[in-house]
């Protein structure tokens, strides 16, 4: 089993403190170290205190629900959060997605995967840009620039605020313009597991993606869509 990357800060957020303790034991089993909060204000108070690599947060809460939490974190944060709902249907998960989380683990959750997802999100975190190699600092394409030392976008020379995964997928059809990217290999590549029925999670990052780099989303001159086989980055 590949070892966790010990030293990571992980923030448990959820109103029902049996499942806090049982994730925080899970947590600290594999060497990270853990905080914890009942609710999205108290969440927000302790990102403001402590370097947080990593977020598990419940959706429905008091005083601040997940989604709204996860908004307010979005605005000044990039850190990867994962989730945790008793809602499984498809758009429920779609909703979480866009609002801005990069994984969606459906209570009651398997605890083998819930850690493997906790992994997977801190590699891409703490090494985001290592899965390639290009001596090239900067990705220039039309008015879209990558400045892959800052791993910072910019459009029309202004900073676009993307989030750990949108940056991945960004990164990887910038660096590869005009080849095809099936869904099932954009999460392979980009999650770094296996890919099984992922099309909505990947359609849903594409999505916002365009939202925050196209001139006229609904006719994207960069994010582009090839009907029945996947999506790819024109070349301008």
């Amino acid at each position: 089993m590949e070892k966790p990357l010990n030293g990571k800060n992980i923030l448990v957020v959820d109103d029902d403190r049996e499942i806090v303790r049982a994730i925080a034991l899970l947590l600290e089993a594999e060497g990270y170290t853990v905080f914890t909060a009942y609710d999205g204000m108290q969440a927000l108070d302790v990102l403001s205190a402590q370097d947080i690599h990593l977020i598990l947060l419940d959706v429905m809460m008091p005083r601040l629900d997940g989604l709204s939490t996860m908004m307010r974190i979005r605005e000044k944060r990039n850190v990867p959060v994962i989730v945790l709902s008793a809602k499984s249907e498809d758009t429920d998960k779609v909703l979480g997605l866009e609002m801005g989380a990069d994984d969606y683990v459906t209570k009651p959750f398997n605890p083998m995967e819930l850690m493997a997802r906790v992994r997977s999100h801190l590699r891409r975190y703490t090494r985001l840009g290592d899965m390639y190699n290009q001596t090239s600092q900067v990705l220039v394409n039309g008015r879209l620039t990558f400045n892959l030392q800052e791993k910072v976008l910019y459009a029309d020379g202004e900073p676009v605020r993307l989030t750990p995964t949108e940056m991945k997928i960004v990164e990887l059809l910038m660096r590869n313009p005009g080849r095809i990217f099936p869904a099932e290999e954009i999460y392979e590549r980009v999650w770094g597991d296996e890919a099984y029925t992922t099309e909505n999670t990947v359609m849903v990052h594409i999505r916002r993606i365009r939202e925050k780099i196209e001139l006229n989303p609904s006719a994207p001159e960069y994010l582009k869509v090839v009907w029945g086989i996947g999506y790819k980055f024109e070349r301008h």
